[in-house]
């Protein structure tokens, strides 16, 4: 059995005007997330949210406003993924934060990406559909949404 924690966080990187940033897995194609990934050792939640925007952007999340939104998605670890945690860990614990950017125009990404603007004409990235997202106002039709 593996030694990973069930604790992560989810990191949505946005703008004031209502985009968030969506990355396209490697592994998974046609698959696109926010920014992932578990604690390490005892380090604190908000450190991990540094890390992973780091390692998974090259953006050093300090020079931005990062923040807890004090949501916790718990989830079940598929089968397939289980031997990398302790014996009888079945889920898994997200939380989730938001790093806000001044206007994505200006940002260049090393990988796949999309700047989407949440909820504009009924989409909503897969990962995000049971959790409530934020803007609650499309930036590009002003349509809103619950």
């Amino acid at each position: 059995m593996g030694s990973k924690q069930p604790v992560s966080v989810l990191v949505v990187i946005h703008s004031r005007d209502g985009r968030a940033l969506l990355m396209e897995r490697a592994d998974k194609p046609g698959y696109w997330q926010s920014v992932t990934g578990s604690r390490e050792g005892d380090e604190d939640l908000m450190d991990t949210a540094r890390r992973e925007v780091a390692e998974e952007t090259g953006l050093d999340a300090s020079r931005f406003a990062l923040s807890d939104w004090h949501i916790v998605n718990r989830y079940e670890i598929y089968e397939h993924w289980r031997h990398r945690y302790p014996e009888g860990v079945t889920h898994n614990d997200e939380h989730v934060f938001g790093l806000l950017l001044p206007s994505p125009a200006r940002w260049r990404w090393r990988r796949a990406s999309i700047w989407a603007t949440a909820g504009c004409r009924g989409m909503r990235p897969p990962r995000w559909r049971s959790r409530r997202p934020t803007p609650r106002r499309c930036a590009c039709c002003r349509k809103s949404w619950v």
